[in-house]
């Protein structure tokens, strides 16, 4: 499958966020990674869908929204609105994970589902086949700069055996303490997609980190 790098804006600028996301495009990504956190099902607060929609005419990338929020059923409609083409939400954070994934899909939106470091495959696997993309959280959610944790190598590659076993299409995504000492051992498990915040906004040259990135694929 092809590998895709998505940079995540909650590691970028917040007073030129338009400017940064018009920047990682032109330097190479091939999506933008939108954290949405609501300051209860994580500590921290970010942005809302008001924010993504006003930044959407910045670039016609995917937009992969990740929302680390309580009930996100109630706001799934609001963040489709707004521009999203990829809508992910934690298996933690929803009581019916079909009804979640159907009303995603039924916005014209592709449904992913997100599993936190301590959260096993066996709670999402009866949905694998329902859904777009699974997130590998490597981080525990809601702060971004940690170091990943390398237990969850072992998930992607059971993720990965699971896709293949079973035919299934859906994409492998990671997220959390990528650079490029990681970035190998996380291509070697399985992923497809990789979610980067400073180790691409960290950097006053974007095409070149997004380059040293890709590089290691």
């Amino acid at each position: 499958m092809r590998k895709i790098l998505a940079p995540s804006i909650l590691s970028a600028d917040f007073g030129k966020l338009s400017q940064e996301m018009m920047e990682v495009a032109h330097a190479g990504a091939d999506w933008i990674h939108l954290d949405v956190m609501d300051g209860h099902f994580v500590p921290n607060i970010s942005f809302g869908a008001p924010v993504i929609k006003s930044v959407r005419p910045a670039t016609s990338l995917p937009f992969d929204v990740h929302l680390m929020i309580s009930d996100p059923d109630t706001y799934i409609p609001d963040f489709a609105e707004a521009g999203a083409d990829y809508i992910s939400f934690h298996a933690e954070a929803s009581s019916n994970y079909e009804k979640t994934i159907d009303l995603i899909r039924s916005l014209g939106v592709k449904p992913g589902i997100v599993i936190n470091p301590d959260t096993p495959i066996t709670s999402i696997e009866a949905v694998l086949d329902r859904v777009d993309y699974v997130l590998c959280m490597s981080v525990y959610p809601g702060f971004g700069g940690q170091s990943y944790i390398p237990e969850v190598l072992e998930k992607i590659t059971t993720l990965a055996q699971l896709r293949e076993e079973r035919g299934l299409p859906f994409l492998i995504e990671v997220d959390g303490g990528f650079n490029t000492k990681t970035m190998k051992s996380f291509v070697a498990s399985g992923a497809d997609v990789f979610v980067a915040g400073s180790a691409v906004f960290g950097h006053h040259d974007y095409k070149s980190a997004i380059k040293t990135l890709t590089s290691l694929w």
